[in-house]
């Protein structure tokens, strides 16, 4: 079994920045990718970024230029350095790991940009 857990999220305003983390544990294989969802009231989850263990990288196109995904396979863990926050990043933002097939969720971490 695997287990994430956030931290990171919190409220600031409008052109500031935070920086998530969410740490592996569990059952972690070598080959995964680790990522970045994000869920606002009445939308859907959709990606916001995600990284493969061996460097690989994705962006949604709303955030490309501001976040950066990073992470430390020593520690099993995947960060989101996010800049230029905007109103519209407010959301739960969930960490995923898929490997081998299944996918593993957080509990989720609020954001919240104040306009």
């Amino acid at each position: 079994q695997v287990q994430l857990v956030e931290s990171g999220g919190g409220l600031v305003q409008a052109g500031g920045s935070l920086r998530l983390s969410c740490a592996a544990s569990g059952s972690i294989l070598s080959i995964n990718v680790m990522g970045w969802y994000r869920q606002a009231p009445g939308n859907q989850r959709e990606l916001v970024a995600r990284m493969g263990s061996r460097g690989g990288t994705e962006y949604a196109d709303t955030v490309k230029g501001r976040f950066t995904i990073s992470r430390d396979n020593a520690k099993n863990t995947v960060y989101l350095q996010m800049n230029s926050l905007k109103p519209e990043d407010t959301a739960v933002y969930y960490c995923n790991l898929d490997q081998r097939l299944q996918t593993y969720w957080g509990q989720g971490t609020q954001v919240t940009v104040s306009s």
